[in-house]
């Protein structure tokens, strides 16, 4: 059930909300508004009736029934659109289409770092690198865990660029915390829940990935996971989908920008080089993307792909980037927006 607050209601109304919520079980999650503050009450169902009965406290408007499983992450919840504050100079899901951009792994201090200058020239807001890299095969390139995550923070003290990598367990969600700007959650564990729960503790921003079979209805569930226990800072990412088709990668959905716009308040990134596996189709997908109306795109920028570590075919060059940067600006200004 969403609580709404009437314009200018009192904190003392609000306290007393949140007190009748937690005093018939369930959980309560303030969101606020640009005119008004909503209160999610999530729990079991069969007690909704008590929860009517709080429409006559005094500073609430209404009562409304949220239908959708996902709860907080819906539209119901909350219709204007999240912004995640990243740093002072970066926010996703407004008028500005943000730009991830970096190696899939960090190998060297001398790549991390020439990769970070290189995707600064060309307009990039957050640099990406794995420090950490769940793989197929045992026997690929598994990262430089901790060291990694050093020279991360290198690269940002030096460029200025905030920088999101991936968290791969619970047991070192913390540690990656420390380093990090925004923990991102990969495709193959974007349904382990210990590992949803333990970032949603965290309060730092998350960037999403939807898994390789995963409807976007389950992809709004995971998200719930992370909102339930207390972040509301979630990115949702479209990073390519499993189909019939080999000519790619994988498929990616562009489709699921408009669909997710229309069921959530989270903001949407698009991941061209995962989901298409090809440094040739990255920046077609990137143009398709932000005309589609998607926040921001996730691209991988590698200073030497012929010799990375890891996914170096779905690398642009730094040259070939920033091409794909000028002309993206065409897109944006197109639609209204910045870059």
């Amino acid at each position: 059930m969403i609580i709404v607050m009437k314009a200018g209601a009192a904190k003392k109304d609000m306290d007393e909300v949140l007190r009748c919520i937690k005093d018939l079980g369930y959980m309560a999650h303030v969101i606020h508004g640009t005119t008004r503050d909503v209160i999610g009450a999530i729990g079991d169902e069969r007690g909704k009736s008590a929860l009517q009965a709080l429409e006559t406290l005094h500073g609430v408007e209404n009562i409304v029934p949220i239908l959708q499983p996902y709860k907080l992450a819906s539209l119901e919840v909350k219709k204007e659109a999240s912004v995640i504050r990243i740093s002072d100079d970066v926010a996703i899901g407004g008028t500005q289409v943000v730009i991830m951009a970096g190696p899939c792994s960090v190998e060297s201090e001398e790549q991390i770092i020439a990769s970070a200058v290189a995707v600064k020239k060309a307009g990039a807001h957050i640099l990406r690198g794995g420090a950490f890299k769940p793989r197929t095969s045992p026997y690929s390139f598994q990262g430089l865990e901790e060291e990694g995550l050093k020279l991360l923070a290198k690269a940002r003290d030096l460029t200025g660029l905030p920088f999101v990598t991936e968290v791969i367990n619970p047991e070192t969600a913390e540690m990656v915390a420390e380093y990090a700007d925004i923990l991102q959650i990969g495709a193959r564990n974007s349904q382990n829940f210990a590992l949803l729960k333990k970032v949603g503790q965290l309060r730092k921003p998350v960037l999403l990935k939807r898994g390789m079979a995963m409807t976007i209805q389950e992809l709004l569930m995971s998200a719930e996971y992370i909102i339930s226990e207390g972040n509301q800072s979630v990115i949702l990412c479209e990073r390519g989908i499993r189909t019939f088709e080999t000519a790619t990668r994988n498929t990616l959905d562009l489709s699921a920008i408009p669909v997710l716009k229309g069921k959530t308040h989270l903001p949407v990134v698009i991941d061209p080089s995962h989901g298409t596996g090809n440094h040739h189709y990255v920046a077609p997908m990137s143009y398709a993307a932000v005309a589609a109306g998607a926040d921001g795109l996730i691209v991988e920028v590698h200073p030497d792909p012929e010799h990375a570590s890891s996914d170096g075919a779905q690398s642009l060059k730094p040259d070939k980037f920033d091409i794909m940067m000028q002309k993206l600006r065409l897109f944006t200004e197109a639609d209204g927006r910045t870059l």
